[in-house]
């Protein structure tokens, strides 16, 4: 299930205007002027393994170059709200299946088209630390001659980094785009880092040309939500507050501000639902191992029924139906 970080990030950069905002603020120039970006289109589908993903914000998009080429720029774009130490290997399979899927629809193409990988990083924990090199992962001598020699061998591959962690205030709200890309980099940027309050009175400005573009009521209510989803601080709701009330009229921005909070509480009403769903699933997986007779200790117990995971119940579930030991549900327990 989607985090607040990742519909956040795929309701703002998902639009195909915002998301050419923070593809210009990254790429290379040099790609940024041959670009199309009136050509930039959002592409449906993920090809994502689901047990690789973390997140389900993953946006990919096709674009054109103004060389009138048929080729397609193909740009993946991975939102990340903590680091990831594989990110390099993970966005490398990503980049894979995308062109094994193309080349299953491209069957008589001999080339491949440019696939550009951009993770975007906000996480609370500082800077972004992963190695965005492939080669980097692998172990190789540690003297720098033979590491060269070993290096030549290897894939190369690289992503590209947006850290907003190491942007400051200035310069994210200096970057061209629309107001609502601008608002949400720094909502990603400062939001966890206990300096949201303070700077929220600062924003008024963006969040009135926000409100003031087409859809800027809907715009207003998603980065409200978002805000006080992640940050539960009351001068967070206090500053938020102020905010609404000195770009809309009162009663328009109390109106959001308890239709957040109904949100809120059908939020709530929904996630027990939800958990109380997969803790049935999780009850017949065990129904099922007893009636099979397969032993199960408390410690596999209780790892079943607090698995919160659809996939995985689901797959224990298939497993359990021919299980004859414990193992043969849990697969990664020891011999």
């Amino acid at each position: 299930m989607p985090g607040p970080h990742d519909l956040f990030a795929r309701y703002t950069f998902g639009h195909p205007e915002r998301a050419a905002a923070e593809l210009r603020a990254v790429l290379p120039a040099h790609v940024v002027s041959e670009v199309d970006w009136s050509s930039l289109r959002q592409e449906s589908g993920s090809v994502v393994d689901p047990e690789l993903r973390e997140t389900e914000s993953d946006l990919l998009f096709t674009a054109r170059l103004h060389s009138g080429r048929s080729l397609l720029l193909y740009v993946l774009l991975e939102h990340q709200s903590s680091v990831d130490s594989w990110m390099a290997l993970r966005m490398l399979r990503y980049v894979v299946r995308q062109v094994e899927r193309w080349r299953q629809e491209h069957p008589e193409s001999a080339l491949l088209p440019v696939i550009i990988p951009l993770v975007m990083y906000h996480g609370p924990d500082g800077a972004w630390t992963a190695p965005r090199r492939m080669e980097e992962l692998f172990d190789l001598p540690e003297e720098e001659e033979a590491r060269e020699r070993w290096r030549a061998l290897l894939p190369r591959f690289e992503y590209l980094l947006d850290d907003l962690t190491a942007e400051r205030e200035e310069a994210l709200r200096a970057r061209s785009g629309p107001p609502l890309a601008r608002l949400a980099w720094l909502v990603l940027r400062y939001a966890r880092t206990g300096e949201l309050a303070h700077r929220l009175p600062d924003w008024m400005v963006l969040f009135a040309q926000v409100q003031a573009a087409p859809e800027g009521a809907e715009h207003l209510l998603v980065v409200i939500r978002y805000m006080l989803w992640v940050e539960k601080d009351a001068a967070v709701h206090a500053a938020a507050r102020q905010v609404l009330h000195s770009v809309l009229d009162e009663q328009r921005a109390e109106e959001l501000m308890g239709t957040w909070a109904e949100d809120m509480m059908e939020r709530g009403v929904q996630k027990g639902l939800v958990q109380g769903r997969l803790q049935e699933r999780a009850e017949v997986v065990l129904r099922i191992l007893t009636a099979r007779g397969v032993p199960t200790d408390e410690s596999a117990r209780q790892r079943i029924l607090s698995c919160m995971d659809g996939a995985i119940l689901d797959r224990w579930f298939e497993r359990a139906l021919n299980a004859t030991t414990l193992r043969d549900v849990l697969e990664d327990l020891p011999q």
